[in-house]
């Protein structure tokens, strides 16, 4: 496969990179992450009007700039440089692919306001016991004559601490982990009965428990078919391996950068410790290892409308190579600078961070080599 990004592409590309490097760079990341809001929104408030990068993704009839997953690489992989703190994956990918996918008319409400900057969405998938099967739902959503009302509780909801949206999966019908019967929902925060418990991530970000307790939403509110959302969630999940792929090579590649820098002035003997053999075949293994995740990411971006099967196995490949390559890039590069790499005023402590926090998000690197095994050999599943 031959990637090439078009002028558009590349624009977009050096556009933002611009941007966040004169005004993301280490400090002010770690002063936003220290702040009681955890977050930059006058950044975000800039990806939507002046760089209107929110609308790269989304199609031209809703207001977007007619794009998909290529676009969704290119600022993620930008993100992941410059760890930043905005929900452009729970909102953009996540968020925004469901409206679009699943709802003509919440997309043409809504999407408008995601690319404006005033929806943000948080994904609220997951649950305490579901580990990374996607149709464990335990949550309930029972159907009367004003709509549905909504129960349950859904974990470690990225981002939701700054949403004001968020997308439900419920169960209408069926069992725990039945394949048929989960539904999609578009609920705005100040619902009454959602309450949220958030709290700082590891990798500097926040999260949130989000509790529905008789929650009600309008029948209008439903995402796709009812207890049909599996397919739907299966996509988009896919297309959150790719985003998140894309920015864990981001903070390789700034690590794998930091790490040569840092080599080229630390002297050992009177020597910089970059000419000793043994580290140079060691940051070359580094490189190696980025350069295999960002071309299984790349793959995986052009197969995001490609059949279920190609596209899962595309896309379960780049998350398992990025999180192999996360580790062990991280890993090196702490190794290299020594204990100073772990240290909080050193950049390259809070990127491995991030790229370990990568990892576990959406199935780590073993899920998804059991997963992509399973999608390969059905018979043996």
């Amino acid at each position: 496969m031959d990637f090439q990004f078009s002028e558009e592409q590349s624009m977009l590309r050096d556009t933002l990179a611009r941007y966040l490097a004169d005004h993301y760079d280490f400090e002010a990341r770690r002063a936003a992450e220290r702040s009681d809001a955890g977050w930059r929104p006058g950044c975000w408030r800039a990806f939507a009007r002046e760089l209107g990068m929110l609308g790269a993704g989304f199609p031209e009839a809703l207001g977007g700039l007619g794009g998909g997953a290529p676009e969704h690489l290119i600022v993620m992989e930008q993100f992941g440089r410059h760890l930043v703190l905005e929900p452009y994956l729970s909102t953009v990918v996540l968020g925004g692919g469901a409206l679009v996918h699943g709802s003509k008319a919440l997309a043409e409400q809504w999407v408008p306001a995601i690319i404006g900057g005033e929806a943000i969405v948080g994904w609220a998938h997951a649950e305490p016991a579901s580990r990374y099967c996607r149709h464990d739902v335990q949550a309930s959503a029972t159907r009367d004559s004003r709509g549905y009302v909504l129960s349950g509780h859904k974990s470690v909801v990225a981002g939701a601490p700054f949403a004001t949206h968020f997308v439900v999966s419920a169960r209408t019908s069926g069992k725990r982990r039945d394949t048929d019967g989960v539904t999609l929902y578009w609920v705005p925060r100040d619902t009454p009965g959602v309450t949220l418990r958030e709290y700082p991530t590891i990798d500097g970000n926040r999260a949130a428990e989000v509790l529905f307790d008789q929650a009600r939403v309008p029948a209008s509110h439903v995402i796709g078919t009812e207890g049909q959302a599996l397919p739907l969630i299966e996509q988009l999940s896919d297309a959150a391996l790719v985003g998140l792929s894309a920015e864990a090579n981001g903070a390789m590649a700034r690590m794998l950068a930091d790490t040569i820098d840092y080599a080229r002035q630390r002297k050992q003997f009177g020597v910089a410790i970059g000419s000793f053999q043994v580290l140079q075949h060691r940051m070359a293994d580094m490189a190696m290892q980025l350069e295999q995740s960002v071309a299984l990411t790349q793959v995986a971006a052009m197969q995001a409308t490609a059949p279920e099967r190609e596209r899962a196995l595309a896309a379960c490949a780049a998350k398992a190579q990025a999180g192999q390559a996360g580790r062990f890039i991280g890993q090196a590069a702490v190794q290299i600078h020594g204990g100073m790499g772990v240290t909080d005023e050193l950049a390259v402590g809070h990127y491995f961070k991030r790229v370990t926090a990568i990892d576990l998000q959406f199935g780590s690197a073993e899920h998804h080599l059991g997963r992509y095994a399973d999608l390969l050999y059905p018979a043996a599943a």
